[in-house]
């Protein structure tokens, strides 16, 4: 289904912007190399290469996993460098993980003839504790891991009384994060463990390196668990109004007490809400516009807090917002323009609507929302585009037409995919795919622009 006429199309082009999207990354590399580079150069003639390659191993394992801690201080520069908060926080995850697989072999291969008294143990609390934190950080995502046969054992015995009642006493959002809380801990003790039983410390600078590095990530952590509540805005809301919009699908309406939530369309934010259990922690896109009285999210019930939401929260419950994050944001966009929305992906797409509500559009836009059945906020999508004769809708129901194809996206919105900038939120594993296919089919990959879910 398709809204408004055809206009002539501008074919300009604006440069891919590769930097503030890899300038993180690199930085990581740079570190890592840097700091192999630097063990490498003042290894001692007296220390054995297993050994010495062992404890190298670990050193790069405290780094990684300090960048790691780096990464989710919500620090403001930390967002651009790495061209978004939820881009940050994939890293965070990718060098958490790097780190624990480092620490196999540097096991496996150091040694320490004369170790210290805590040495050891803290050694092993630390090794024990990240490992724990990583398999429960895995556990909620374990059917896109796990191999077919083995999902099909493991969704036979859950609902075991006694499988159940781990899952009630491990299980849920709130108690994952509490613990998670709990990792620069763990890192504190492999580094102390590394910094008492480290036969490499001959050489002053490798001492004095690993103790910045170290340093640097548990400074970080102090910061974000005790100091951070004194430097982010906190903005005070109470609940205006939840409004279901279909099956499981529901906007939060939240009215100012005080000072308004500045955003950017296609911003997220972190909401404390109040709800008759306690108060919730939480990321959500904001919908609605810059200008609105009220700040509006979408919520779709996927999790534990966010199935229960119509049972929890009701108008008058106080809220707070925490700062504005993410750079999803159309203008940076090239002139011709595919927006791509799965599902409760919507919510960012609604807030740019709402937004160009009362202009028009400064570049041509072909956006295509896919969902089964009939569409949420379909009517009040039509109506936008009726007022933009630069916007051209496409509402796929899956259910009559079938998926949609990145091929039938670039049919649609025709023209060179050289000349696209594409911008998707929706499902990962859709928007991986279609990620992979709009590549091979031409469109560069600094100008296609996904909003990820991965903060937590």
């Amino acid at each position: 289904m398709t809204a408004s006429p055809a206009v002539p199309a501008t074919t300009r082009a604006t440069p891919p912007r590769f930097t503030s999207r890899l300038l993180g990354p690199a930085s990581i590399w740079v570190l890592v190399v840097a700091q192999a580079v630097l063990w490498t150069v003042l290894r001692s003639g007296g220390e054995s290469v297993g050994s010495y390659l062992g404890q190298l191993l670990g050193a790069e394992a405290v780094l990684l996993m300090s960048i790691g801690l780096v990464l989710i201080s919500t620090l403001p520069w930390v967002e651009p460098w790495f061209d978004g908060i939820d881009r940050a926080a994939i890293w965070h995850r990718r060098v958490m993980i790097a780190g624990l697989v480092l620490l196999a072999p540097h096991v496996a291969l150091a040694s320490n003839p004369d170790p210290s008294g805590a040495g050891p143990a803290l050694g092993v609390a630390g090794i024990l504790g990240l490992i724990a934190l990583a398999a429960w950080a895995i556990l909620p995502r374990w059917q896109s891991i796990a191999p077919a046969p083995v999902r099909g054992a493991v969704l036979a015995v859950r609902d075991v009384s006694w499988v159940r009642a781990v899952r009630s006493v491990f299980g849920g959002y709130a108690r994952w994060r509490s613990l998670h809380r709990t990792t620069g801990l763990f890192l504190a003790a492999g580094f102390a463990h590394g910094l008492l039983d480290g036969t490499a410390f001959h050489s002053t600078v490798l001492r004095w390196s690993y103790v910045a590095v170290g340093g640097v990530g548990l400074a970080f952590y102090a910061y974000r668990e005790l100091l951070a509540r004194y430097f982010v805005p906190l903005h005070d809301y109470q609940v205006d109004g939840v409004r279901p919009i279909s099956a499981g699908l529901y906007e939060i309406a939240l009215r100012p007490l005080g000072r308004r939530f500045d955003f950017v369309p296609g911003q997220f934010a972190l909401l404390y809400l109040e709800g008759k259990d306690g108060w919730h922690r939480h990321p959500f896109t904001i919908s609605s516009a810059p200008h609105e009285d009220v700040v509006r999210v979408t919520v779709k019930a996927l999790g534990d807090f966010t199935a229960s939401i119509p049972g929890l929260i009701e108008p008058g419950m106080p809220a707070v917002i925490g700062g504005a994050h993410g750079r999803f944001d159309h203008r940076r966009g090239t002139q011709r323009q595919v927006w791509i929305a799965a599902g409760v992906g919507i919510a960012p797409f609604l807030s740019w609507l709402r937004s160009a509500a009362d202009g028009d559009l400064a570049h041509r836009v072909d956006f295509f929302y896919t969902v089964k059945g009939a569409a949420p906020f379909g009517d009040e999508i039509r109506a936008i585009a009726q007022r933009h004769s630069a916007l051209h809708v496409h509402i796929v129901d899956t259910g009559v037409e079938g998926r949609l194809t990145p091929e039938r996206v670039l049919a649609e919105a025709s023209g060179d995919p050289g000349e696209l900038s594409v911008f998707m939120c929706g499902p990962a594993r859709m928007l991986g795919a279609f990620q992979a296919q709009l590549r091979r089919a031409g469109v560069g990959a600094g100008h296609i622009h996904r909003e990820y879910f991965d903060l937590r």
